[in-house]
């Protein structure tokens, strides 16, 4: 039996936090032009960008290998800005029974926090914590408002 976990990072995202929402919910296989070097393309294979029940397949580059996944948008809430990805295939899953990406904006005091979190359950007790992972995706949302930062 697997270990569970949930990771979770905060980040400031001084682009604005409706631009990454925007980005992520509707506009996913714009991703790839804003971090080339981490995400390389986002597909859709059934549904809709930004609707709840869509599945998406990613190509990206996680610890200097070329990966993919392959997600179920499972809920996406415009008010609280967040949305839900239920892995179903790819490189995760080889290490993961269960694999869910939150990503989340909030504001306090005027400051967007970009909030990734990873809820996983391993395969086996000696699979590693997506620790590398959540990594990523810090960097990824640093690229990310570097390159909006860089239009304004």
């Amino acid at each position: 039996m697997g270990l569970t976990g949930k990771l979770v990072a905060a980040i400031e995202f001084r682009a604005g936090g409706d631009v990454f929402h925007e980005l992520f919910t509707h506009k996913p296989h714009h991703v790839s032009t804003t971090t080339p070097e981490k995400i390389q393309s986002c597909d859709l294979h059934e549904g809709e960008f930004g609707k709840v029940g869509s599945v998406l397949f990613w190509r990206y580059t996680h610890e200097g290998k070329e990966k993919t996944a392959k997600q179920l948008i499972q809920a996406i809430d415009e008010e609280k800005k967040s949305i839900e990805f239920k892995m179903l295939e790819g490189d995760l899953m080889k290490l993961y029974k269960d694999f869910l990406i939150t990503l989340h904006i909030d504001t306090k005091d005027g400051i967007d926090l970009v909030t990734w979190t990873l809820e996983y359950e391993t395969l086996h007790d000696d699979v590693e914590h997506p620790i590398s992972l959540l990594s990523f995706f810090i960097d990824m949302t640093k690229d990310i408002e570097n390159h909006h930062l860089q239009k304004a």
